[in-house]
């Protein structure tokens, strides 16, 4: 039998890495005060034990202190980050996987008010849009210390054992030089190609004098900006062989697009209904004209995209960055011939969406990423087994029911529905958000391997729970929409649930309201949008739809911006009122005292979701605990023993949504947190 492309080893100089799978330089955002710590340290080791062939560390780490992270990112520039990198690099090599980190100068691409407060720097004045300040122009005297950085920076990460750095040279200080966009210089490093890619070579040549002719350096860059004026295909092309002629690197990464605005930014790194593998072909094409080692890595989040990568020859190493926060554990399950059995990556963008506002990266439906050094990635089985009953088969109740099932425990799931998948269900209606389906999918299948039962259309009452004799009784009957706003009006008006399941068709002039800021408003909105009706979608927020971040919003946007649809923040529905054969809705402000209206034919409200829970308050009495939860237990790990009631013959529990409003990784997260300590 022939070996599969994706387990062949790759020579690069003279480290040989066991298989073609890597993760690309990325940064979660798990640092402590700047240092790669035992969470760090566990993050990427979890993915070296299943046998991943190169992890990158570190998407950003700054190497000087006027490149101050927007987000949590490695400091590079500090003596200390040495002891916690080789910690970091020895704990991988144990299981043969290779390391190295991406060494940058964030440039104008960070803010003047974080770390120090020093200004921002670029080779112009001109702004990034997504950060906003206005960098001071480079001078003699800054080329000269920063060259000094970068060298600095790539000695300790060879002082620290790693196998080798990546440069960033895409969006940051590089790529400001290299672009005609962003240099606005004269003399030596400003005007013809040359010139603008001279601190790039000074830079490499600096470091190769610190670490040596073995230490492996790659560069990751762009190849094309796409935009009017920038790098063209032409110039990346001319730059991948000038980087190759050089003798001074070992290895390309090549994307394509530019990252200085969000839309720029999700054309690289592509989100859920976008096309998987965008840049493949192009990275495909530098590597066949050049002949020179090629990574990449943008939305490769299946196997079958993967292996085609490599066994076409379009790469050398192939990057699954967000498929492996989805589950760590790709490759082994390739080797073992269990691919079917890989928690599928789908392209929710939670995991970047959540750095990029200030967060740690945790991915969607896996709830363990980001929290190796608390929550398993494998489920150990229970000392006994007990019979667990859970209400739902929504998010909650399904990754309950797996982990129980993992656990060894023999697991019932009562569900209302004739399906599973709750609100992931009503949200994968619309097209481009259909991989939300496979959250619940992998579930279904994980279950049936576990033998889990699964019984549809039962609208389970306290005696339906009572007579199944539970040790363990687990509500996660999710939420409906809130129904009683507006206080005047609100049997006038209709839910964005009714939009999206299509129970209720569009109005010719409507009015969506969104209190809540989620993804139900923008999803109803493109429905709406799409019929072409006069459409106003208003929000008491100064921003609309807060709680989709940056990434994510792109789409809606691309699909929004249309001359049937105005945006309102900053006002606030009052009440619905029928007149005649229309509707006129109150409108008011939190800011001012003041009285608006709008003539219209139809009022869509989102005012988020209260919780489903009288079964739960029902058996209450019955249970235990009381429904109790010892918060403290549950944080630490330590399985739930409270009894309130010992007369009761189960503990009882409410996870997700039937608690209080969150999100899909909130309510995934209630269950494993809870279930793998019964």
């Amino acid at each position: 039998m022939a070996t599969d492309p994706l387990l062949t080893p790759f020579r690069l100089k003279h480290l040989t890495l066991k298989n073609r799978l890597m993760m690309t330089s990325h940064e979660p955002a798990y640092p402590e005060e700047g240092m790669p710590k035992a969470l760090y340290r566990a993050y990427h080791v979890e993915r070296a034990r299943a046998g991943l062939g190169l992890t990158m560390t570190a998407g950003s780490a700054a190497v000087a202190k006027d490149s101050p992270p927007v987000f949590n990112n490695i400091l590079a520039y500090k003596d200390e980050v040495v002891p916690w990198m080789r910690e970091l690099t020895d704990a991988c090599h144990e299981h043969g996987t290779a390391v190295m980190i991406q060494l940058t100068h964030l440039g104008r691409r960070t803010r003047w008010d974080k770390g120090d407060w020093l200004p921002t720097m670029s080779s112009s004045h001109r702004r990034e849009a997504s950060h906003r300040a206005f960098p001071k122009q480079v001078e003699d005297w800054d080329i000269e210390r920063l060259i000094r950085d970068y060298a600095d920076a790539a000695e300790r990460m060879h002082a620290a054992g790693l196998d080798g750095i990546e440069l960033q040279a895409y969006g940051h200080l590089m790529d400001q030089f290299w672009s005609p966009l962003t240099n606005t210089l004269e003399g030596p490093y400003g005007g013809e190609l040359d010139n603008r890619l001279r601190f790039t070579f000074e830079v490499l040549r600096a470091i190769r004098q610190r670490v040596g002719e073995a230490f492996i350096i790659g560069l990751r860059y762009t190849g094309d900006e796409r935009l009017a004026g920038g790098l063209t295909a032409s110039d990346g092309m001319e730059i991948s062989r000038r980087l190759k002629d050089s003798g001074l690197i070992d290895f390309l990464n090549v994307v394509r697009g530019h990252i200085d605005t969000d839309p720029g930014l999700t054309d690289v790194i592509p989100i859920q209904g976008m096309p998987s593998a965008p840049h493949l072909d192009f990275a495909g094409e530098i590597r066949r004209e050049v002949d020179f080692p090629t990574f990449h890595g943008a939305k490769i989040q299946d196997v079958a995209t993967a292996r085609h990568a490599i066994a076409s020859g379009k790469v050398d190493m192939i990057g699954m960055t967000r498929a492996h926060m989805a589950d760590p554990h790709i490759v082994r399950k390739i080797m073992e011939k269990r691919e079917e059995e890989i928690r599928p990556c789908v392209g929710a963008n939670y995991c970047l969406d959540r750095i990029y506002q200030g967060g740690a990266a945790y991915c969607i439906h896996n709830a363990a990423t980001g929290r190796e050094t608390t929550m398993p990635h494998t489920i150990p089985q229970a000392p006994q087994q007990r019979r667990v009953v859970i209400i739902g088969a929504g998010p909650a109740g399904l990754e309950a029911a797996r982990v129980a099932g993992e656990r060894g425990h023999a697991v019932l799931v009562l569900e209302a529905a004739s399906d599973a998948g709750g609100q992931v269900r009503l949200t994968a209606q619309s097209e481009r958000r259909r991989e939300m389906m496979g959250i619940i999918d992998w579930r279904l299948a994980r279950c049936e391997a576990l033998g889990v039962e699964i019984r549809y259309n039962v609208w389970a009452e306290i005696e339906d729970v009572l007579a199944e004799q539970p040790d363990v009784v687990i509500v996660a009957t999710g939420g409906y929409p809130l129904d009683d706003q507006p206080e005047v009006g609100h049997d006038l008006v209709v839910n964005t649930w009714d939009i999206l399941s299509g129970h209720v068709a569009p109005g010719k002039r409507v009015l969506l309201f969104d209190e809540a800021g989620d993804h139900a408003a923008l999803q109803a909105a493109e429905i709406i949008a799409a019929t072409g009706t006069e459409l106003e979608i208003m929000t008491p927020d100064r921003t609309f739809s807060a709680e989709i971040m940056a990434m994510n919003l792109v789409p809606y946007m691309r699909s929004l911006q249309r001359p049937n649809v105005t945006f309102t923040p900053t006002y606030r529905l009052k009440f619905v009122q029928r007149e005649g054969g229309e509707l006129r809705a109150s409108i008011t402000s939190d800011y001012l005292d003041l009285e608006h209206e709008r003539r219209i034919d139809q009022v869509v409200v989102n005012y988020g979701i209260t919780p489903m829970a009288n079964l739960y308050f029902d058996l209450k009495a019955c249970s235990r605990n009381a429904g109790e939860v010892n918060y403290d237990d549950l944080i630490v790990g330590h399985p739930q023993a409270v009894i309130r009631n010992p007369e009761g013959s189960f503990q009882l529990f409410r996870i997700g949504d039937a608690v209080e409003s969150r999100n899909t990784h909130a309510a995934i997260y209630d269950a494993l947190r809870l279930v793998k300590d019964l």
